[in-house]
């Protein structure tokens, strides 16, 4: 029993190993034409972002840093360039000088921006690289409110020269740095850091310069789709088994009829055609179509008053018109120059080549050839 199934499990082996091994040797035989490869999609995505905010100000600088979040919808149109819209804000902080007194104001921003990923524009798109940097460049609308404890101190004597209640609202200039570390295809997480230009209003002092307003950010980014979409290697097609070739008509040597013995009757040989086929983007005769030169040099020395016309010609599929003209050229030549060293003169053969002009058969691999028609000459 124990000898029955080792000699079944040996046997599944052995089916399995020849069945892989005849699936390998197919495999083999194909020759990758194109190489598998990525090309870049169109999509969208989000970020949801959060971290931290500073107004520039007169006082120490973590006394103005308060906290910020941002949402923001893009669409990347290609590897290096995208655009994203989305609104950002939260809180934003001032301070009196003196005496020391804080405030807090409340502010929303709507933006647009013009996002350049550096990474795939210096060093070439690859859909699974880990880092990515960039860069954007866009414009805002700020909405400012809550500003009651700027208010506030006013109303104690201090002069806030660009006091503004209830609401104020700003156009933004703002630009930014930010990178991205791939998780997946679809998910990333990653840091940003931007500046905005805002009035001189944005808080509520007079400084007679612009209000700056910075954002540190940290966040994640869900791309709707992989981004990306793989095209499968390109094989070129297995060459053709020849055709077999027509047995040349046995040749028919005149008889003299009987009656009259002086007039010799002619028998006329057909023209004879022999195809010689060839690799793709080849012009030297393979060992497998030999066979068929050396029956045209036969026939040529048999026939002494034969002549023979060459036409190489390529097949459309592959190349362009130039390099087609000029492999059929050499396709010719290579039939007449074997030719010519077998003893066949010069004279006798005449070379012509159609490039892709003319596709003789049907098959792509059978318009490789050249086609030679020998013909007895009066």
């Amino acid at each position: 029993m124990k000898s029955y199934k080792i000699l079944s499990v040996t046997a599944i082996i052995l089916l399995f190993s020849v069945n892989s091994f005849s699936q390998n040797t197919d495999n083999t035989e194909l020759k990758i034409k194109e190489p598998e490869r990525e090309e870049f999609s169109r999509h969208w995505l989000m970020q949801v972002q959060a971290g931290v905010a500073h107004t520039v100000g007169e006082v120490s600088f973590g006394d103005l840093i308060s906290p910020s979040v941002a949402l923001n919808l893009g669409y990347q149109f290609s590897p290096s360039l995208g655009i994203r819209v989305g609104a950002s804000g939260w809180e934003a902080r001032g301070s009196w000088v003196a005496p020391r007194i804080n405030y807090n104001y409340s502010f929303v921003q709507g933006n647009a921006d013009a996002v350049l990923n550096f990474t795939n524009l210096l060093c070439g798109w690859k859909p699974t690289r880990f880092f990515n940097g960039y860069g954007f460049i866009g414009i805002g609308f700020n909405h400012a409110f809550d500003n009651d404890e700027a208010v506030s101190i006013a109303e104690n004597g201090y002069n806030l020269e660009y006091l503004w209640n209830e609401s104020k609202n700003l156009v933004v200039g703002r630009a930014g740095l930010g990178a991205d570390l791939r998780l997946n295809d679809y998910v990333s997480v990653g840091l940003e850091v931007n500046a905005n230009i805002l009035s001189d209003h944005f808080n509520s002092k007079k400084a007679d310069n612009v209000d700056w307003h910075f954002n540190a950010l940290i966040g994640v980014k869900v791309k709707f789709g992989r981004g990306y979409k793989t095209i499968p290697p390109i094989y070129y097609e297995p060459e053709p088994e020849p055709e077999p070739e027509p047995e040349p008509k046995p040749v028919v040597e005149p008889v003299p009829e009987k009656k009259e013995p002086k007039e010799i009757v002619r028998i006329e040989i057909e023209p004879m055609q022999y195809d010689v086929f060839f690799s793709i983007n080849s012009a030297k005769i393979r060992v497998s179509e030999q066979e068929k030169v050396e029956q045209l040099v036969a026939f040529m020395k048999q026939h002494p008053d034969a002549k023979v016309q060459i036409t190489g010609y390529a097949d459309k599929a592959t190349g362009n018109a130039v390099v087609n003209m000029r492999i059929s050229q050499k396709r010719a030549q290579a039939v007449a120059n074997a030719l010519q060293d077998a003893g066949i003169s010069v004279e006798r053969i005449t070379t012509d080549a159609k490039g892709d002009t003319v596709q003789p058969y049907n098959g792509i691999e059978q318009n490789r050839v050249s086609i030679c028609i020998a013909e007895i000459v009066d």
